[in-house]
């Protein structure tokens, strides 16, 4: 049995044109892997820096840390649907993406009372203060899972839908995304620096993601299907499970979890760190976010987030 695995070895370094030879022997100084070579645990551990010396903000620094890993597994998992070519894509495996991409968003929702209950609301105020102009709202990765989800004309702020002009630029659409009302001054059309260096560092990105994910998002995926997968009810059930949980599910989580601590007890609410009218940017009965809007009917549509 060993010299068979030894053969398909050597095999393989020989159909990659690599010198089998030199491989083997290099395994004789390889040095065997440990969990926290492989984790890179050190690393991990080394990446929180406080800006202040309230021990609750550790708590709010590694939870927003994990929910960018949970984007980055979100993202990997959106990739494998985009990236499989159209006469490869199952229905079983397409449902099977889009639980993965639902079971983060759960977890994601569920840990929002690690923010609302793990936090003493006095010292979240004062360490808040250190963080402004930075906000939730400048994470690339979640507008990269927007993209990867739907079509962009989906995520425009929808008291621009109706009159977006034709044939428009995607550098041009960014500038009526919903989430400009997190960081634009919609009286004078001037944008805050919490937006303008959101912009500075990611619009080639965005730009490119939504080029990129055009004919390639779930939803373009799902509309080439044959007739007979675009039916099935389990995968429909799983399209429809994903885009609540992620536009009402998750963004209630957050903004119950937000309402805690910028909401006092004499109904004063503070703004949130970058500034932004949080509520209208938030909730989802505002912007009524869905990814998939031929899948729900028109009551559906009208009640969405209520």
């Amino acid at each position: 049995m060993i010299d068979n695995k030894f053969s398909e070895v050597v095999n393989r370094f020989n159909d990659l044109g690599i010198k089998a030879e030199t491989q083997i022997e290099g395994m004789l100084y390889a040095k065997p892997i440990t969990y926290w070579d492989y984790i890179q645990t050190d690393a991990l551990l080394n990446l929180q820096t406080q800006r202040t010396v309230l021990p609750d903000e550790m708590v709010f620094i590694m939870y927003h840390q994990v929910n960018e890993l949970l984007f980055k597994m979100i993202l990997w998992e959106l990739d494998q649907v985009s990236s499989c070519s159209d006469e490869a894509l199952t229905v079983a495996f397409f449902t099977d993406r889009l639980a993965r991409i639902s079971r983060y968003f759960d977890m994601l929702t569920s840990s929002f009372t690690i923010m609302k209950d793990g936090m003493e609301v006095e010292q979240y105020l004062k360490f808040r203060n250190t963080l402004a102009p930075a906000s939730g709202f400048q994470s690339s990765q979640y507008r990269l899972i927007e993209f990867g989800c739907t079509d962009w004309i989906n995520l425009i702020d929808k008291r621009y839908v109706v009159d977006l002009p034709q044939n428009i630029s995607e550098r041009d659409a960014l500038e009526y995304m919903y989430w400009q009302a997190a960081g634009k001054d919609y009286r004078t059309g001037e944008k805050s620096y919490l937006l303008r260096e959101f912009e500075n560092k990611y619009c080639e990105i965005f730009v490119k993601a939504m080029k990129d994910y055009e004919k390639t998002n779930l939803w373009q995926k799902f509309v080439k299907l044959p007739e007979e997968a675009k039916s099935d009810k389990g995968l429909i059930d799983a399209m429809r499970h994903l885009d609540k949980t992620v536009n009402v599910t998750w963004v209630m989580g957050h903004y119950e979890a937000a309402v805690k601590y910028l909401e006092s007890h004499t109904g004063e609410t503070k703004e949130a760190t970058g500034g932004s009218d949080w509520k209208k940017y938030m909730l989802p009965q505002y912007q009524k976010r869905i990814f998939f809007p031929e899948l729900w009917s028109e009551e559906e549509k009208a009640n969405w987030g209520k």
